[in-house]
């Protein structure tokens, strides 16, 4: 394993995100899609982390299946909301116990519940009290979230949403980006991290859109605006999945083009736990590993 601190301080990281899958099949197919991009040699991966700890376990499994039977560098995530200290502090030892070197330290969202079920207990309001937490506990490289567009708790006050995330990466290691579709809202980010003194590496998270109501389901409730003129373009070739596919792939190849250009410090790529979008934007780009 790898600090991704280091890794970003030695050149661009290419990286890929996953999910916990929910059933046996969903589970063949995170295997073969980690077979597949495995061969991409990725500078590391990272496994999400459910709603108030839903998939605390199988998390952990994911990452340690990942760092032992696999090539890759795996970094776990972490939410703190609806989380105590004793919760958090059980976690990260064990991680800090077992080797993990690497954890992206987020806020999250509280588990959904029923009208019936009491609120969870919980010590944490914003990932930088998790951040400080971790660093306490172990040597860990630290990542938080960073939000082109804004965080929609900030209610789009641009000034409250930048001073946070500067104050935040100032205590971590480094950033990852929610995904977003205009190069222009990420580089006018790192502006604002640059005028507040902040020149941590932050990496773009890109999202092919191979599924437009999906995409356009996590836009919305990630703060991320779906930009007019893509989803008209594919409405126009709704009936035709392939046809979505093949736009989707080529408007993230540009993205991802315009952003390495403009020097950002890699590309952290939202599988959805398939390898195709991935591997065609890699072979557009001309990245992975060299014969």
């Amino acid at each position: 394993m790898a600090k991704i601190a280091d890794l970003l301080a030695a050149g661009p990281t290419f990286s890929f995100e996953f999910f916990p899958p929910r059933s046996d099949d969903a589970e063949r197919l995170l295997e073969k899609t980690l077979q597949e991009l495995e061969a991409l040699q990725p500078s590391f991966v990272s496994v999400t982390y459910g709603a108030g700890g839903t998939t605390r376990e199988r998390t952990r499994e994911i990452v340690t299946h990942i760092n032992r039977d696999t090539s890759m560098t795996a970094m776990p995530h972490l939410t703190c909301v609806a989380h105590t200290c004793a919760d958090i502090n059980d976690i990260v030892t064990g991680y800090r116990d077992e080797g993990f070197e690497n954890i992206l330290a987020l806020g999250g969202d509280p588990p959904a519940l029923s009208d019936a079920e009491p609120e969870p207990e919980g010590d944490f309001e914003y990932a930088l009290e998790l951040v400080e937490l971790v660093r306490s506990i172990g040597d860990f490289s630290i990542g938080v979230a960073a939000h082109p567009e804004l965080h929609p708790r900030s209610k789009k006050d641009r000034q409250l949403d930048r001073d946070h995330l500067a104050t935040k990466l100032r205590a971590a290691d480094f950033g990852v980006t929610q995904f977003f579709f205009r190069a222009d809202d990420y580089l006018s980010m790192v502006d604002d991290l640059a005028a507040r003194g902040v020149d941590k590496p932050v990496v773009p998270g890109i999202m092919p859109v191979t599924n437009a109501k999906q995409v356009q389901r996590f836009a919305q409730m990630s703060g991320a605006e779906f930009p007019p003129d893509l989803a008209a373009r594919l409405e126009a070739v709704a009936e035709h999945p392939e046809e979505v596919r093949r736009i989707g792939v080529e408007v993230a190849t540009e993205l991802c083009a315009d952003l390495l250009d403009a020097g950002a410090p890699g590309l952290h790529f939202y599988t959805l736990n398939r390898s195709t979008a991935t591997r065609e934007i890699y072979a557009n780009l001309g990245l992975g590993p060299k014969s």
